[in-house]
């Protein structure tokens, strides 16, 4: 059996309503849709089980809830000393040759990388030289002058607007680095083991800013409205402290626009470097026998209730729905197009295992798609969870590496400094959603529980939990957390041990 060539390409943080072929009125996603269109198939309700990086990273990457191992911080990674696997180091030791280009947050950064893959890309001086580019200066935050004065209304907006060199050369970022090494290793690759790519790009990740021509492509009449809340006092306090300390209350509809233009213009910089990317294995006769996956490790609120950036125990839609598109090798036989299924991203890795033939040597909570996908199954799941957060004294799981390296004034300080924060009055709280077609429940500790209507109120902004006309419903999504948390609350290792010493 010939094994498929995968291809993972992962942006960071965007939404899954960002997609034109969905019903975006406003987002130019050209490659994704003419993709759906002839080769893929688009999920439109894809689930991450965390909202924030690591955890939703570590999730996919195994098939494991957060909860199973405790993976729901920025700071515990997979660590295979632990006896913690990941996709890429089971397809490496399975024969595939493994290139990543991007960001980790997925595996101990004082561990390397040389277990999980086979080159890890950092672009040289040679490569900027065949290139013919300059690289600029930093990440797209760059300097951060943009952000203005402390006391200011701009200073954790995240929002920084058109990018552009000094010198006039080419926008050149580490995104732009990452997609030319790929296509450049796809053009000279001539090994004979299969290969798996692993794209984690940067965008559309904030600061919100971006280039010409994709500054300017969206147009700003068609962006739809945002979502706000007209009461705060039964929703989550680390949300009603974020609001507070990012400051954005008084800004206007039209700089709101903007940033979301600006949000949406990235989105379509990562489109069309998704179709660099699919001309280079095109053109290096591999696409064919290729299945691509794109996804996002969670979204963005991009002004949804007055607000920037994402949470870690937070749920709405705008951070826990990605987009999710697959594109099988062609030998595959499936019909292509927009599939209203519910997923999750643990089902990634079992429909990678499934597709390359691959026992994976570990238990896992995954379900392939490619049953679905096939037509031998009609229904894939009833429900799907994501959940972070930390209980009292829990401070491992507070961020406090993230508020050491971040200072006070830093971007990411109004939520950081509300998560390290530890008083009877912890705004931290775990929590845990189920979503089903109709309806979300979100149990927290600590605060008031949250269930919404998602049919009546699809921006999720009327908290019903203490509405009896829901009873019936909410005990049913009780019921169905309980389920998934027994079924899911742990692994037992498929290699046992003896209860007794061996006789020699």
């Amino acid at each position: 059996m010939t094994r498929p060539d995968i291809v993972i390409f992962n942006p960071d943080q965007w939404r899954g309503d960002a997609v034109q072929h969905l019903g975006h009125p406003a987002v130019q996603t050209p490659v994704l849709d003419e993709l759906v269109a002839n080769d893929a198939v688009s999920f439109r309700h894809a689930f991450v089980q965390a909202t924030v990086c690591t955890p939703s990273r570590c999730s996919f990457m195994t098939g494991w809830y957060p909860h199973v191992r405790g993976h729901r911080t920025m700071h515990h990674m997979l660590n295979p000393n632990n006896d913690e696997p990941n996709l890429l180091k089971v397809l490496r030791d399975q024969g595939y040759f493994v290139w990543w280009g991007g960001k980790n947050d997925m595996v101990p950064g004082q561990l390397g990388y040389a277990e999980h893959c086979d080159v890890k890309f950092r672009p040289t001086r040679v490569d900027y030289e065949r290139w013919g580019v300059e690289p600029s200066e930093g990440n797209h935050g760059g300097n951060l002058a943009w952000r203005g004065d402390p006391d200011g209304d701009n200073y954790y907006s995240f929002f920084k607007g058109k990018l552009s060199r000094g010198d006039g050369g080419k926008y050149f970022d580490g995104d732009w680095a990452m997609v030319q090494g790929a296509i450049d290793f796809l053009n000279t690759y001539e090994g004979e083991q299969p290969l798996c790519l692993f794209l984690p790009l940067g965008y559309p990740h904030p600061p919100y800013c971006v280039e010409e021509p994709w500054y300017s492509i969206t147009d700003r009449a068609a962006i739809p409205s945002r979502f706000e809340y007209s009461e705060w006092d039964d929703k989550p306090s680390l949300l009603r402290g974020i609001r507070e300390g990012q400051g954005l209350t008084r800004w206007s509809e039209e700089r709101w626009r903007e940033l979301r233009a600006t949000y949406y213009g990235m989105c379509s910089r990562v489109d069309h470097q998704l179709g660099l990317l699919i001309d280079a294995l095109k053109a290096s006769e591999r696409y064919e026998r290729t299945a691509l996956f794109l996804f996002s490790d969670h979204g963005d609120f991009t002004g949804d209730y007055g607000l920037v950036e994402k949470t870690q125990n937070t749920f709405q839609d705008c951070l826990s729905r990605v987009p999710f598109v697959f594109k099988p090798p062609a030998d595959l036989g499936i019909q292509n197009g927009i599939y209203d299924h519910l997923i999750e991203l643990v089902d990634f890795p079992a429909t990678v295992y499934d597709l390359a033939k691959i026992d994976c040597g570990y238990w896992h909570f995954g379900v392939s798609l490619l049953p679905l996908l096939h037509g031998t199954v009609d229904s894939h799941r009833r429900a799907v969870f994501t959940e972070g957060g930390r209980l009292h004294g829990e401070v491992q799981a507070s961020e406090r590496e993230s508020m050491a390296s971040n200072t006070p004034l830093g971007l990411y300080s109004p939520r950081v400094s509300l998560q390290v924060e530890e008083s009877s009055q912890l705004k931290h709280t775990k929590a845990t959603m189920c979503r089903t077609r109709d309806f979300k429940y979100v149990r927290r500790a600590y605060e008031l529980d949250e269930f919404y209507d998602l049919t009546d109120d699809p921006g999720e902004t009327v908290n019903q939990i203490d509405n009896p006309a829901y009873a019936e419903a909410l005990l049913t999504h009780r019921e169905l957390m309980l389920e998934w948390y027994m079924r899911t609350c742990d692994v037992v290792p498929l290699q046992t041990d003896q209860r007794n010493f061996a006789r020699v």
